[in-house]
């Protein structure tokens, strides 16, 4: 286990004024890797300022776990090794149609936010009264589940009155339905989408747990597939005002 900080003071992305500890709320992002160019591109999107969280920031499209991502019957899983690091360090109430339901909201806030469409084509009719994962199924594909890798997880520390408990996902770009260069800002939660390079990307003004992660995603993409989601992922969350990050 290593601890990060030796001075406990607070990071200023996520200074709030605040002490109060609250309860962070499950949510999930998505790394796409579109390998198409000579070098590995990311999705990368800019947060509006508008935002109390992270405004003017550079992320990775995602959101919050809705009720609807636990409920919703897909035939597809995840790989097992992933699903195995995914309840690591978890609460026993924690379900498997939750951990699951964490890797559909990456896809679903990644269609929100992105307009672009992760999953692989089917004849398989997936009925919903939900908006959102109704568009989704009207593209006839599924989320590919078993080609996600789940890379890292984070906590917000706990003086912020805006949590999150966030595991981030990564998936390929040939697990794209829709065309890479057909981004938009669909619900105008992410501006200035764009793909970058991993350097270009380091370039920007970034949180320091998406840089973290494209760090994550440097490393990984040195093994194969199969080595990719049996690897560790980091786990980073705050301890007596200072950075403790270990391995699931």
């Amino acid at each position: 286990m290593r601890r990060y900080g030796t001075t406990p003071g607070k990071p200023e992305e996520y200074r709030q004024g605040s002490d109060k500890a609250v309860r962070p709320k499950d949510a999930a992002t998505l790394i796409i890797v579109n390998q198409e160019a000579r070098e590995p591109r990311l999705l990368l999107g800019k947060r509006s300022m508008k935002h109390k969280f992270m405004p003017g920031k550079f992320v990775f499209p995602g959101g919050r776990l809705d009720y609807i991502d636990q409920r919703i019957n897909v035939p597809t899983e995840l790989a097992p090794p992933v699903m195995e690091r995914l309840k690591k360090e978890v609460s026993v109430k924690v379900s498997n149609a939750k951990l699951k339901g964490l890797a559909l909201a990456a896809i679903r806030e990644t269609f929100e936010e992105t307009g672009l469409v992760v999953g692989r084509p089917t004849s398989v009719r997936v009925n919903t009264s939900h908006s959102s994962w109704r568009d989704y199924f009207g593209h006839a594909v599924l989320p590919p589940l078993e080609e996600m890798d789940f890379i890292a997880r984070a906590i917000t520390p706990p003086y912020r009155t805006r949590r999150f408990d966030t595991r981030f996902f990564m998936v390929h770009g040939d697990t794209l339905h829709s065309d890479p260069s057909q981004v938009s800002s669909a619900s105008g939660e992410l501006l200035n989408l764009h793909w970058l390079t991993l350097d270009e990307a380091r370039q920007t003004d970034l949180p320091a747990i998406t840089r973290m992660v494209i760090d994550v995603v440097e490393t990984r993409l040195t093994l194969s597939r199969k080595q990719q989601q049996e690897a560790p992922a980091p786990f980073v969350r705050n301890a007596r005002s200072q950075w403790v990050n270990s391995n699931l």
